[in-house]
């Protein structure tokens, strides 16, 4: 079993008497003593998660201000990254089951009132989370650039989506294509275009903030989604872009030159369109900009 480094454990129970009996057991265990905080209702478990991290929360699911499996969802929906045990009374095995299958790592019965094995049965539902996250985590990484894959971009792009449509704030996304990806392969190789690859994720993290949602969605084709931008902001953000190519090809001594196009569209949350309808909307902006870079270019090489 891997060391736990964050010990703060989160108790959400009203049963006063009960809930300090569970801190002390785990406060006192000599091999891992847990830091144990104490909230009756889930108003009040909120407030904590809003403050701060947490390695596990212990969570009754009959509070005054909330009951059965909509406790454990909010919780979750919450607090996402944080595992979850469910306290469960001695005749609910079943909610105990549709806890599990709903989020939560395990389950307790209160009526083990003498909670042997408590320290164990947290110490592995936090494993087990950790080690789940990681996989998740796995799963959503393009492998070559280091970026959100589509699945990865779609994911937390659903995320921002309900974020914006609380906050009443919009975001703008930003679709992206690396040009002539296809020749670099053909006349330079795969290694080359690989590398151009990596390169062009390279421009967009450094144009884009540490809190946007950068990925590659496959092949040559790139996304990002602006946190809290307004369409004043598109052009800014597409002049950092342009700028950091060029900064780029003048440092790097390779056979090709980076050129990258883009589209963007602002999501609308009075209209509310699905992530899907906004790349469309930027992918025709995209494709736009690209006739365009083509059109100059034929007109500079036939200038007659």
């Amino acid at each position: 079993m891997n060391a736990i480094q964050n010990k703060r454990v989160l108790v959400v129970e009203d049963d006063t008497a009960y809930a300090r009996i569970v801190a002390l057991r785990l406060s006192r265990n000599p091999s891992c003593p847990f830091e144990v905080h104490l909230a009756k209702t889930l108003k009040e478990s909120l407030e904590f998660l809003w403050l701060s991290q947490f390695a596990l929360i212990l969570l009754d699911l009959t509070l005054p201000d909330s009951q059965g499996l909509e406790t454990l969802r909010r919780i979750c929906a919450y607090a996402p990254n944080t595992p979850v045990v469910v306290l469960t009374g001695l005749n609910d095995r079943s909610l105990a089951v549709d806890a599990v299958r709903n989020g939560a790592q395990d389950y307790l019965s209160k009526g083990r009132t003498d909670l042997r094995g408590l320290h164990t049965l947290l110490a592995y539902a936090i494993e087990r989370h950790q080690n789940y996250l990681k996989l998740w985590k796995l799963s959503l990484d393009d492998q070559l650039t280091g970026l959100l894959n589509r699945r990865g971009f779609l994911t937390l792009a659903q995320q921002q989506i309900k974020l914006a449509e609380r906050s009443k704030k919009s975001f703008l996304l930003f679709f992206a294509d690396l040009d002539g990806l296809k020749k670099i392969n053909d006349q330079w190789g795969h290694a080359a275009g690989d590398q151009a690859l990596v390169q062009t994720a390279g421009i967009l993290k450094k144009t884009f903030r540490a809190s946007d949602i950068v990925a590659r969605l496959g092949g040559d084709e790139f996304a990002a989604l602006a946190i809290d931008a307004e369409e004043k902001d598109a052009g800014i953000l597409r002049q950092r872009l342009n700028y950091q190519t060029m900064s780029l090809n003048r440092m790097i001594k390779s056979d090709y030159s980076l050129s990258i196009s883009v589209g963007w569209a602002r999501y609308d949350i009075d209209n509310a369109p699905g992530i899907e309808e906004v790349l469309s909307e930027a992918d025709k902006v995209l494709y736009e900009s690209k006739k365009k870079k083509v059109s100059s270019s034929a007109e500079e090489q036939n200038p007659n």
